[in-house]
């Protein structure tokens, strides 16, 4: 029977602590290849620079200050917990080992919690809105061409089936943009004065964290709902490739990884990874970029 006093508690806490972080430390992540992380100092945190556009030209005389179109988009920090009890009947009982696997899913739960957000989002991108006030997956971008034009551009093919994504991995900047203010942090309380002890004798463990998700850059990112096959892989690769931002400047974007949900795994397979198609020809699509299938979507 263990005695009920501050420094077991400790000592337990300590051990359910321990389990939380092995557990996170030990778990991967599989969004961090279009994901930006940015560290939050405030509450919100403002990406005025999202959508700017500039380009070398040779320097011939004095040089030409390139004057950039500035956005008012705002990532605001939400606050998420995640909390569980463990009776004081249990620790005299001294059955408080039972409870150390439940404190290891807190750890995975608090690794995972920024996927559920991030594809949350990435799923959305055909109804919110990023920085340019459009859907983030939509027909009609503005872009200026350059002759000072407004023209759209379109990060959106169509349809009306399970969504399917093609990205560019390869630059600083990414399509989604995960704000961190507070990291996950475990904590407890069990002061034989608070409320949950006192009242319903019980020791309360759990996480909180500050986050947020956003939008990048919409160039970075290619939605379809059609049929995924290699006709429309080859469209949408083709479309995103061919881009061009503010005074016609191309972009060079580079797709490396299509994104799926688990009902599209065979489709995305057999466009990228099948050695020859279904006449039996070379595949010319095989590992033109990389497959996630991920469990999110």
């Amino acid at each position: 029977m263990m005695d009920i006093n501050q420094q077991n508690l400790q000592l337990l806490f300590t051990g359910y602590k321990a389990a939380f972080q092995n557990a996170y430390d030990g778990l991967e992540v599989d969004f961090d290849q279009f994901v930006l992380e940015v560290m939050s100092t405030t509450s919100k945190e403002s990406y005025p620079w999202l959508g700017q556009s500039t380009r070398f030209r040779e320097w011939l005389g004095d040089r030409v200050i390139q004057n950039l179109e500035l956005h008012d988009y705002t990532i605001k920090n939400k606050s998420f917990e995640n909390t569980v009890g463990v009776g004081r009947d249990a620790i005299e009982d001294d059955s408080y080992g039972i409870f150390t696997p439940l404190m290891a899913q807190l750890g995975q739960d608090s690794k995972q919690h920024p996927a559920e957000l991030v594809y949350e989002l990435l799923s959305a991108g055909f109804s919110e809105k990023c920085y340019d006030g459009q859907y983030f997956f939509d027909t009609d971008h503005p872009v200026t061409d350059a002759d000072g034009t407004e023209s759209s551009v379109s990060n959106f093919q169509g349809g009306s089936g399970t969504p399917w994504f093609l990205i560019d991995t390869t630059r600083v900047i990414k399509p989604i943009i995960l704000q961190k203010r507070k990291p996950y942090n475990f904590v407890m309380l069990n002061g034989e004065k608070d409320e949950n002890v006192f009242m319903r004798k019980e020791y309360l463990y759990g996480v909180d964290a500050r986050l947020n998700v956003g939008y990048g850059l919409w160039q970075l990112a290619y939605g379809s709902k059609e049929t995924l096959n290699a006709t429309n892989f080859n469209a949408a690769f083709a479309a995103m490739q061919s881009m061009t931002g503010d005074q016609g400047k191309k972009l060079g974007i580079r797709p490396k990884l299509l994104v799926v949900p688990a009902t599209l795994r065979e489709k995305a397979l057999e466009v990228i990874k099948a050695e020859r198609n279904s006449n039996g020809a070379t595949n010319v699509n095989r590992d033109a970029v990389d497959v996630l299938v991920t469990p999110w979507l």
